[in-house]
């Protein structure tokens, strides 16, 4: 079992420079490439090792997974010769630190369950879309606009509701947001810097492997490793329902239930946005009466 887990935390290590090391152009970090072709996408092993200041053959353990106690020193001057930014060179730090400390049982998954605070808070929030969701982007409890302001997602069962499949599977995604592009390669970086600090967690691997055999753009995206946080933002809708509308977006952690968080939607009051999120919350709960009205019927 410890060999099994170290081995597994040091490829996903591994996995990590790859990918930054072949996304990186000689250019890029002031090399002068000379005449020819190159066989290899970005920069060469023992051009990144010379440039970090480390042996070749270190530096190919380390990409093989078999060298999974790197010094701080190794990965800082990693970081510095892949321009890695902070998140980055926090992420390859996190992955170095799980690579060396044997675990012998995994770590207990996330809470599923929303405390009845939360679900109250949701509410109070109206008619600013809300929800709460795990960390691998399972909706587990919304307001009337928070479901609503995905347009379409209220048509899939409650256990299937979750963002990223959203993004990537769901016919009206790429209708709902004119810069889809920007949105799934956001949600991929999010999900590979969580599914990195926990590559064997079920809840993450079984999305990932979800996404990986039903959408190319997903797979193209994940095999690229970017990894990135989440940061406050403005978001644009074209909803069918209330038209095209720009609102405030921000996520906040839930205290004392590690992997959830708060999403929230917001406008200011007396702006056509606002007043879009106001119809789109009563014609949310108009449709939700008639459907409890009919099944008591």
């Amino acid at each position: 079992m410890a060999s099994q887990s170290v081995h597994s935390e040091g490829a996903e290590l591994g996995r990590y420079l790859r990918a930054r090391r072949t996304q990186t152009s000689p250019e890029h970090v002031g090399l002068t490439v000379g005449a020819g072709i190159r066989r290899t996408p970005g920069l060469r092993r023992e051009e990144l090792a010379t440039l970090a200041g480390i042996s070749i053959d270190y530096y190919v353990r380390m990409e093989r997974g078999k060298e999974t106690r790197p010094s701080p020193a190794v990965l800082d001057s990693l970081a510095r010769a892949l321009h890695m930014d902070d998140q980055e060179h926090q992420h390859l730090r996190e992955l170095a630190a799980r690579a060396a400390r044997y675990a012998p049982e995994p770590p207990p998954a996330p809470s599923r369950t929303v405390r009845p605070h939360l679900k109250l808070l949701l509410e109070s929030l109206r008619p600013n879309p809300a929800y709460v969701i795990s960390r691998s982007m399972d909706m587990l409890a919304w307001n009337p606009g928070g479901l609503a302001l995905y347009a379409g997602l209220e048509g899939w069962p409650v256990k299937h509701r979750n963002l990223a499949r959203y993004l990537f599977l769901h016919p009206a995604a790429r209708d709902l947001f004119p810069d889809w592009d920007r949105q799934v390669t956001g949600c991929v970086a999010r999900l590979r810097a969580v599914a990195g600090t926990a590559p064997d967690a079920p809840d993450l691997t079984n999305l990932v492997g979800e996404l990986l055999l039903k959408s190319a753009d997903f797979a193209g995206l994940w095999e690229r490793y970017e990894v990135t946080g989440r940061k406050p933002a403005q978001k644009i809708f074209r909803h069918p329902q209330v038209g095209t509308v720009t609102l405030a977006s921000q996520s906040l952690h839930v205290e004392g239930t590690p992997g959830q968080r708060i999403g929230v939607y917001t406008a200011e009051p007396g702006t056509p946005e606002h007043d879009a999120l106001l119809l789109l919350d009563m014609a949310t709960s108009a449709t939700s009466a008639h459907s409890t009205v009919s099944r008591q019927s």
